[in-house]
């Protein structure tokens, strides 16, 4: 039996759209339950189950509103979009699981380091340690908009500005020395001021005043997710990132771009295994090859070619219902879009040697299988030290995680590749020891 084992975790939405812009309209996605919290405790207790690490809700602080210059096709096509603050449902699946990290996607260009520290101070408290954050730096205008300003700052500005802001978080965080809690009656102490400390950050962007009035959480921060692509990004990864959100088209990339990321890490002081590499992936399981097959024909039957543009001209940051090019693309892009979206695409032309205008229209790679030759493949990928784990997006939901964790998990575990049980109290502690 391996000694080393693989991390899952799991990218959510408060809704039923993720990566797959047709898996909604599946008999089996669940629609009536958005808004109620049962959905997300479902979820929960699903991955849980399945001994999954975390999981995480990705978010666009806005309606995507890119293609065709509206919001009409993102409405119309069911696109990606965020019904529920996450914040608010995190709390609700921490009341059903014990071990579960919990994951929050929030932007260091559009909210201060005060409010992001106090949040996750609060998450991480509630949570007994299982707090998770999706460090994003936004990549459209529609979210800078709906924060005052009047575009997306660059991409270099905006990752400057993001390592202030975790700076900035972790020393609000270390405000509170662990046992500052006094809590003697008898002696009249409650707190013992000694042992609360203003910040001393004071950079280019901002300056603390804190404290925090959180304490210590059991973390001591949350763990940090990210998922920059770009040269810039991947220097970010290597300071900060313990989990790694990454979209590679092949095997080969996702080696180039693990080894890469991982060899920048030194000049942090911080050792490979620190940061977890993980590319994401969804899955159609089946009794036979056949079945599975079949389920995956009709699976991608429900995109409309229109949708899955719809979907791309978000994430890259240019309407691909009027730029049908690379050049005219990236002309029109200016500060939007994000690295690992349009590097795929580009990966993607160059490997199946088709034009950009095909390759934009054309659906996410799924694994397609039984239990056995989809764990045969993620096997691959690990031992091949291509990546240290996976994240599972949905495609139907919740069927599709569903079947994951009844199916696949299992075979993973029978060939020592993945956790039985959790070993630790805090997220944390779980990816340190799988």
């Amino acid at each position: 039996m391996t000694q080393r084992r693989m991390h899952l975790v799991a990218y959510l939405k408060t809704g039923p759209t993720a990566n797959h812009p047709g898996a909604w309209r599946h008999p089996e996605a669940t629609l009536g339950d958005i808004f109620a919290p049962e959905r997300y405790e479902h979820i929960a207790r699903v991955l849980e189950t399945a001994c999954f690490d975390a999981c995480f809700y990705a978010d666009t602080f806005g309606l995507p509103d890119i293609h065709g210059g509206n919001f009409d096709a993102y409405l119309r096509y069911g696109g990606q979009i965020t019904y529920l603050d996450p914040l608010m449902i995190l709390p609700v699946m921490a009341r059903v699981t014990k071990h579960l990290g919990l994951g929050a996607t929030l932007s260091t260009t559009l909210m201060p380091p005060y409010h992001l520290a106090r949040t996750l101070a609060s998450l991480d408290m509630l949570t007994g340690g299982r707090a998770a954050w999706n460090v994003v730096t936004s990549a459209t205008n529609l979210e800078a908009r709906n924060f005052g300003m009047e575009q997306i700052p660059s991409k270099d500005q905006r990752y400057d500005r993001a390592d202030e802001v975790l700076e900035a978080c972790n020393d609000l965080w270390d405000c509170w020395q662990p046992d500052a809690f006094v809590m003697d009656r008898e002696s009249g102490v409650f707190i013992d001021p000694a042992k609360v400390r203003y910040p001393v950050h004071e950079g280019k962007w901002f300056r603390n005043y804190g404290p925090l009035t959180i304490p210590r959480t059991p973390q001591g921060r949350p763990v940090f997710l990210q998922a920059g692509a770009s040269d810039r990004g991947r220097e970010f990864a290597a300071r900060w990132a313990e989990m790694i959100f990454c979209t590679p088209h092949s095997k080969a990339d996702t080696i180039a771009f693990y080894d890469d990321v991982k060899s920048r890490m030194d000049r942090y002081g911080r050792r490979p295994e620190d940061c977890k590499v993980l590319p994401s992936f969804a899955v159609v399981v089946g009794e036979t090859e056949e079945i599975a097959q079949e389920k995956y024909a009709y699976l991608q039957s429900l995109i409309d070619p229109e949708a899955q543009r719809m979907l791309n001209s978000s994430l890259m940051g240019a309407d691909l219902s009027k730029h049908r090019n690379v050049e005219s693309f990236a002309a029109a892009k200016g500060n939007q879009g994000i690295s690992g979206s349009i590097d795929r695409v580009m990966q993607l032309m160059d490997q199946e040697k088709i034009a950009f205008q095909d390759a934009v229209a054309k659906p996410r790679d799924l694994l397609v299988g039984t239990a056995r030759s989809i764990a045969d493949h993620l096997e691959d990928f690990f031992t091949s030290r291509a990546c240290d784990g996976f994240i599972v997006w949905p495609t139907i939901f919740p069927s599709m995680l569903e079947d994951f964790s009844t199916y696949v998990v299992p075979e993973l575990q029978r060939r020592g590749l993945f956790r039985r049980e959790y070993a630790g109290a805090t997220l944390r502690e779980n990816l340190a020891n799988p």
